[in-house]
């Protein structure tokens, strides 16, 4: 790629250093202030009029190229900028998706300390309701030692439910 850059801007500073002009059939060549046909200078052998007009198309010819030069400069000028922007947007994009997931994982992990002091608070309300329930039937003594095995070993499974719940909170 870079040789065919190379090439061609070689080629475009060799034609503008040379502008060939055809006129009345004959094709002259303009080197600086010189004027050739066909590698022979006539610049003293044509009158006035004839010079200024091959003169005139020289540097309408060498106009022309700048102008071509400056608009395939703003033309590369005009791509790169367009790449960066581009590949600018590329990066909001995925910067952006970064942000998203970032905050859906935020989220869901919220959701599951939500969840998490949920489950640690209605474990303590069960257990405090079968303390409650326990006490109040033992004080009743509507309790029988079957019974009161089993409210022991109910209170006893919902207290390591609430340490289960304090842990993993």
């Amino acid at each position: 790629m870079k040789y065919y850059i190379l090439l061609l801007s070689l080629a475009l500073s060799l034609t503008s250093l040379a502008q060939t002009i055809e006129k009345n059939g004959k094709t002259y060549e303009v080197k600086k202030e010189k004027i050739f046909l066909e590698g022979i200078d006539v610049t003293e052998t044509l009158n006035l009029e004839e010079k200024q007009a091959i003169f005139k198309e020289a540097s309408l010819i060498s106009e022309k190229l700048k102008l071509e030069k400056l608009a395939k400069k703003e033309e590369e000028k005009a791509n790169k900028a367009s790449k960066k922007l581009e590949k600018d947007t590329k990066k909001a994009k995925k910067s952006q998706k970064k942000a998203e997931k970032a905050q859906k994982r935020a989220e869901n992990e919220l959701k599951k300390k939500e969840k998490l002091q949920s489950n640690f608070e209605k474990a303590q309300r069960n257990l405090k309701k079968g303390q409650e329930k326990y006490e109040k039937l033992k004080k009743r003594g509507k309790l029988s030692p079957v019974d009161d095995v089993k409210w022991l070993k109910k209170l006893e499974t919902l207290s390591e439910k609430l340490k289960k719940a304090k842990g993993k909170l």
